[in-house]
């Protein structure tokens, strides 16, 4: 592996967020200690709704090899089930800038099919040397 760092699904943060914001709403309205509670409740349903409507694991590792790109459920310290494997062959990296994360779209430049991920900015992430590696780096 040249590189490995782990992601979330596209739009996990934002899920995340508007969760929050909605559980600590309604818990704002039965009292401030339920606020607290209901903004912690929103953001942990509003990711698990949204991961699961993507068909994607909460939290994935990237493994970056010189041929092959790997997706594996879990994180950098307990990878678990392989969910894909791409060529780098024939794949464009494209990355946004966001606030809080970067989105990394896989797009395989035949079939225009993408896979979607979005890492965090924290350093021990590891997601910026994924994206460095892809983006910066064409295939060899």
């Amino acid at each position: 592996m040249t590189a490995a760092g782990e992601f979330n699904p596209r739009g996990h943060s934002g899920a995340g967020f508007v969760g929050g914001l909605i559980g600590g709403d309604v818990g704002d309205a039965i009292g401030s200690a339920a606020g607290g509670i209901g903004t912690a409740g929103g953001y942990i349903a509003g990711t698990r709704a949204h991961d699961a409507a993507t068909g994607l694991p909460e939290r994935m590792v990237l493994g970056v090899s010189e041929t092959t790109v790997y997706g594996f459920a879990g994180n950098r310290a307990h990878p678990q089930a392989l969910v894909f494997r791409v060529p780098r062959e024939g794949l464009e990296a494209k990355v946004h800038q966001r606030v809080n994360v970067r989105v990394l779209e896989l797009i395989d430049t035949e079939s225009g099919s993408r896979i979607e991920l979005e890492g965090m900015r924290l350093p021990i992430t590891h997601s910026k040397d994924v994206i460095q590696e892809l983006a910066e780096r064409p295939q060899r």
